[in-house]
Parts: C-alpha cells; structure tokens; sequence
C-alpha cells in the first residue's frame, strides 16, 4: 500500500533526488532540461524548505512527491517577475511533481495532485498554478483534464523549451463543475 505524507526530517534528500531524476530522465532524453533531470540535492533541500512537499512512500521507499507551495516573493525570487500569477497571495504553486517509473499508470500522480490541491485549498487559496514545457502537450492535456488552464507563457532562463503557465480555480463552484466533468 502507497502512504501519502508530508516529508519527513528523518527522510532521505538523496533518496528525493534520486526519485525526481529517475522520474524525469525520460523527459531529458527528449532534450527537455527540466530542473528535476539532474538538479543537485542542495536544490532539493532549498525546494522542499520553501513549501508543503508531500511524498508516497511504498515499502519503505520514496516513489512519488510533488511541492505546493505560496506565492514567490519579487524581492526574493526575481525570476518570477515573468510570470504574475506566481506572486499572487491568492495563488498556491505547484512544482516538482514526480512519480517512480516503476509505478507510473497506477493513478499514484492522480493522488498527489489531489492531496496537493487538497492542501492549498484547505490554506485558503483561491487558485493553483504550475508551468510546464511547452512541447510537453502529454502533460499539458493531464493538467487540463484536471482543470488547469494555460494562462500564459514564459521562457525561464537556460531552458531549451518555452513553458506554459496553466492555472486552476480551487473555489468550492469550479470543484463542482469540474467534478461533473470527469
């Protein structure tokens, strides 16, 4: 049985990284630098210290996680100036989402959303955004089937893609609207 969790002190940053470099090594085959491909674990650690990271757990190992987070702060994260729904107060983010290939097509990265968006929701905010590769349309229809909505794009600097932001609503109207659609 696959556990939910926050990420624990106890647990292994090593172990994180790996899961998000085996995750992710596909989309590098296909030229895509996302972050995730090969980031360091001291990335790791400032990336999880900055929000709520939730991991899956099966027999004792990592296999999946994703980061939600607040809004990034303009005096901090200058970066983010491209990209305005990023620094609403109203807008949760979400980033570092990963399953273990070995458990990929199990509805393992279905639970993660959920218990990510489960979170912002239940800290009050009104939306969630993300960002993902523009030739990415696999990932780009997951989201969307999920109620994201691309809202814009941005090219994060040394990134061999353009990225799509995609936003969704977490009002309790948008959760009932989008629960008769599935």
């Amino acid at each position: 049985m696959t556990e939910l969790r926050a990420l624990r002190p106890e647990d292994s940053l090593e172990e994180l990284t790996d899961l998000l470099h085996a995750a992710y090594a596909s989309l590098g085959v296909q030229g895509w630098n996302f972050t995730a491909v090969d980031q360091p674990v001291e990335l790791t650690a400032k990336r999880v210290s900055s929000g709520n990271c939730i991991v899956a757990e099966e027999g004792g190992r990592l296999v999946g996680t994703v980061m939600v987070r607040p809004c990034y702060r303009p005096e901090r994260d200058a970066w983010a100036l491209n990209t305005p729904w990023y620094l609403r107060a109203d807008t949760a983010i979400l980033s570092q989402f990963a399953v273990h290939p070995d458990c990929q097509g199990q509805g393992l990265g279905e639970r993660l959303m959920d218990a990510a968006e489960a979170w912002a929701s239940k800290q009050g905010f009104a939306h969630i955004a993300l960002d993902t590769a523009k030739p990415a349309v696999h990932l780009q229809a997951r989201y969307a089937k999920r109620g994201y909505n691309p809202v814009g794009e941005v090219q994060w600097d040394g990134k061999t893609y353009s990225s799509v932001l995609m936003v969704k609503d977490l009002s309790p109207t948008a959760a009932l609207l989008e629960g008769a659609d599935r």
